[in-house]
């Protein structure tokens, strides 16, 4: 029997990109799917943009006060009517393809969970496929976002991820937690002895931050998750998940290093790493201009996240404070 779907998007402002995500589902080959919009509390009135739609795409609209996503998620998936809930970012745009690619790849794959890649579009601005590049690089994430080569057990993210409904009502849904929300629903899914899949055919064009102050908050709100992430679920910890805070502190070391001992070697491998990453850009990119920014976007998301991670692991396992006490707007309170 072919696979029920339920695209399920929880939204805070974005009434742009939530045109653009719908407007992109409009052209689906499979058109047998709802979408659930959650508005979390958004401070625009979303009614205008989604009224576009009426009559062309199956849509119920919900508000509510804000929460952050993850609740907003879980609120929307007790309204969905069907077997799957596919959650997808605010700020993505999707293939034509992209409802008959996962119901094709559910027949034919067996898993409790799954996801996809994520990509820049051609018609992003230069900046945001730098930052594409840099979520998606060999040389930043290890590739984990965007090929399932790059790991052995893949971690769907709730940019474009999808999990049978039973399933995610069993687990309790995604936490309280803000930021993290979607591996800590990943981690729990394994942990019940559920599945989880990388679909290689759905991959979504994501759009992210458009400058790099609001991306470098971004990435440091991820590098403060990750202890608390580790701290929940220590089975699936990593020593990778330390390198941006040691690329951060070798950094400092090497221009201590330079000053003091008026040596460079360390410097030198920076050096060295910034020629890969250039070399690899423009391969990748095909572009100069992009390639240089992703230089750019490369050691912003390096130096936040390792921040972030360093200041996070510092208050759990040095100063023994809760996580909820360190970082309270991570996390929702009833």
């Amino acid at each position: 029997m072919n696979p029920t779907i339920s695209i399920v998007v929880a939204i805070f402002n974005r009434k742009d990109e939530l045109f653009e995500l719908l407007n992109s589902l409009t052209f689906q080959t499979d058109k047998a799917f709802e979408i659930i919009i959650v508005d979390d509390g958004s401070l625009i009135d979303l009614k205008p943009t989604i009224q576009n739609f009426d009559g062309i795409l199956d849509i119920k609209y919900f508000r509510k006060d804000n929460s952050g996503p993850g609740l907003s998620r879980n609120y929307a998936s007790k309204r969905a009517s069907n077997e799957w809930l596919v959650f997808v970012d605010s700020d993505v745009i999707v293939e034509k393809d992209y409802i008959q690619n996962i119901k094709k790849d559910l027949l034919t794959i067996p898993c409790d969970a799954f996801g996809g890649a994520d990509k820049a579009h051609r018609g992003f601005n230069l900046m945001q496929k730098a930052i594409s590049y840099s979520m998606t690089s060999v040389f930043t994430t290890g590739g984990i976002r965007g090929n399932k080569k790059a790991v052995s057990k893949f971690q769907p993210r709730s940019f474009n991820m999808g999990v049978k409904k039973g399933v995610f009502e069993k687990v309790g849904g995604f936490s309280e937690m803000r930021i993290g929300e979607d591996p800590d629903l990943s981690m729990t899914l394994w942990e019940n002895g559920f599945t989880t899949a990388f679909f290689d055919d759905i991959a979504v064009y994501h759009k992210r931050r458009v400058d790099f102050g609001k991306f470098s908050k971004q990435v440091y709100q991820f590098g403060c998750a990750r202890p608390i992430l580790n701290q929940r679920h220590p089975k699936y910890v990593k020593i990778s998940f330390a390198f941006p805070t040691l690329f951060l502190l070798g950094y400092i070391l090497g221009f201590i290093e330079y000053f003091i001992l008026g040596r460079g070697i360390i410097l030198a491998f920076y050096g060295l790493y910034t020629f890969m990453v250039l070399i690899h850009a423009m391969i990748v990119t095909r572009n100069v201009a992009i390639a240089g920014m992703a230089v750019i976007s490369t050691y912003i998301q390096m130096f936040s996240y390792g921040y972030g991670f360093l200041k996070s692991w510092m208050l759990l396992n040095v100063f023994r404070m809760k996580p909820e006490d360190a970082f309270p707007k991570h996390f929702h309170k009833n």
